[in-house]
């Protein structure tokens, strides 16, 4: 089953053909659990997960498969979430020929104002949009257990849904095989992703974040000075991938903080409230942070 008219209840797809995944399904049926088309896998809870294409090798379409569903409300700007989910990378499955040979990274979750129509076969497959506000930025090559993917961000709009999948370009995006293309016929050069436990909340302890947010903070990173005006100085957190995006949510600035005292040249910014994100020892945190005159 996927995720139209059958599919879990307020969710559904806005790319390609994710798959609804169900223990209720006769053993070794395309989308039962645990043997299915793809993998061997149990739900992490219940009795259900989605499974979705995260990376597609070939072609120039970049195909992949999202998900989306509605918020039980909006987001309030200016406050920080939480937000969690876990994921298994699919290997293996039942169908004559194994069907998935590649691990990716940045599997994610991404929050949008408004609701994005739901995909149709025959509809142009969409445009990554290389932005996401939670993300697990190593390769996700785990087959056996599930990985927490989790973070915090400040909410730069009044968000009312959330998406899950692989947001990210081929060419912005890294793979792992599973197996040596020359060892196995045919080649799909596909990477799997099975989703379940996914979790917003405006409290730390309303989601599963792994270790603890308090014990996150006291070493996490330190912006000075704040408000700024030429200069913000960035403190431990040497080695985290940065993004800084602006009050509507473009990205101005991308790249890798690589001291522990770095230093972000922001004289050129307008002057104005700005998000810093840091993708850092497998968690994702967003910072604010404001320049004056």
């Amino acid at each position: 089953m996927d995720f139209g008219v059958e599919g879990p209840l307020h969710w559904y797809s806005t790319s390609g053909t994710p798959d609804y995944l169900q223990s209720c399904l006769p053993y070794g049926a395309v989308n039962g659990l645990p043997m299915n088309f793809v993998t061997y896998q149990e739900p992490f809870e219940g009795a259900s997960c989605a499974g979705m294409l995260t990376y597609w090798q070939n072609g120039s379409a970049e195909y992949r498969e999202w998900i989306m569903a509605p918020l039980l409300e909006p987001l309030v700007v200016g406050q920080t979430y939480y937000s969690s989910f876990r994921a298994n990378a699919a290997f293996g499955g039942n169908a004559e020929y194994p069907q998935i040979w590649l691990a990716s990274d940045k599997v994610g979750m991404r929050f949008s104002t408004m609701a994005i129509p739901p995909w149709n076969v025959g509809d142009p497959y969409s445009v990554p949009p290389n932005q996401a506000h939670i993300l697990y930025p190593q390769i996700l090559a785990d087959t056996l257990g599930w990985t927490l993917v989790s973070g915090s961000f400040v909410a730069d709009s009044a968000y009312q849904y959330v998406m899950i999948g692989q947001f990210f370009s081929n060419a912005l995006t890294d793979t792992l095989h599973f197996a040596d293309p020359n060892s196995v016929f045919p080649w799909y050069p596909y990477a799997y992703t099975l989703v379940d436990a996914v979790c917003v909340s405006a409290s730390p302890e309303g989601c599963d974040l792994g270790q603890g947010v308090g014990e996150q903070l006291a070493t996490g990173p330190v912006l000075f000075p704040n408000p700024a005006k030429d200069q913000l100085i960035v403190g431990r957190c040497a080695g985290a991938e940065a993004q800084v995006l602006d009050a509507v949510g473009r990205m101005l600035w991308q790249g890798l903080i690589t001291s522990d005292d770095w230093v972000l040249e922001v004289g050129s910014f307008a002057r104005g409230a700005y998000v810093l994100r840091m993708a850092h020892r497998g968690q994702v945190e967003s910072y604010k942070f404001v320049l004056t005159e």
